[in-house]
């Protein structure tokens, strides 16, 4: 449990992140994915990187559970600051990241995703920010990367999910294959710019880096202090208890 790497000998770095059963990342596992990031791009031997998932989906975003057993706000401000290193480690990565996605990606899912270069998605995918309904914000900064502005907007204020076919049109998602595909279909793309001389793809990525008209790291940080607002507010607390009490009324009932 927890970020698992491995290398082929073409350079590829895959990282997969397994965090049953949902894949939300505790305080801990946000810091661990930034360092594991952070490590296997800076290693010359890395040409590429993969970040894929085991289980059910890519990622359900933060520990919500982790956060209202912690009393103050540790568990709060470790996963604002967890969420952001993992983001801008994802970014910033001196190689290019393909995001292989499957199931579901929720939250914290979206800043990782909306940071990276490339992203295949099977079929199953959906993508989306329950955030308001928890009582934070955060990440519309990376749902702007995948969809339109009024798009990214309309998703944001309802949480709704959007698919992996429909952000293939939209030119975000690269492919769409089939689930038992997915991760050789990622590894061909890794492959194909593993095989360019590393040199030449590492400065690509820091001159796309360099234009980007979107101050990735600025604008999630200016996000995440509206969370922290509503934490002082109490309205947080209070969505995040009544997602909490209706998750476990849906998996009494589903033991039923």
């Amino acid at each position: 449990m927890g970020i698992a790497s491995s290398r082929t000998d073409t350079g590829v770095t895959v990282l997969t992140i397994d965090y049953p059963p949902v894949n939300a990342l505790p305080v801990r596992g946000w810091f661990e994915l930034a360092e594991a990031l952070k490590e296997a791009g800076s290693d010359p031997a890395t040409h590429v990187l993969v970040l894929r998932a085991d289980g059910r989906g890519f990622c359900a975003g933060v520990d919500i559970k982790e956060i209202q057993r912690t009393s103050g706000y540790d568990a709060l401000v470790g996963a604002n600051r967890g969420c952001f290193a993992a983001f801008a480690a994802v970014y910033d990565c001196e190689v290019p990241v393909i995001a292989s996605v499957h199931g579901f990606c929720l939250g914290g899912g979206i800043g990782l995703v909306g940071n990276a270069d490339v992203v295949l998605a099977s079929p199953d995918a959906s993508f989306a920010l329950p955030e308001v309904d928890r009582g934070a914000l955060g990440a519309a900064t990376h749902l702007a990367r995948l969809v339109p502005q009024h798009l990214m907007r309309t998703l944001y204020y309802t949480g709704r999910a959007i698919t992996a076919d429909q952000l293939h049109q939209h030119g975000s998602v690269y492919q769409v294959p089939p689930r038992e595909e997915l991760d050789d279909a990622a590894m061909t793309v890794a492959s194909e710019i593993a095989a360019k001389d590393t040199r030449v793809i590492r400065a690509a990525k820091e001159a796309i880096n360099g234009i980007d008209p979107q101050p990735v790291h600025h604008s999630y940080r200016f996000e995440q202090g509206y969370t922290f607002e509503l934490n002082l507010t109490g309205a947080a607390e209070v969505a995040r208890q009544s997602f909490l009490d209706g998750h476990d009324t849906r998996s009494a009932d589903r033991e039923r």
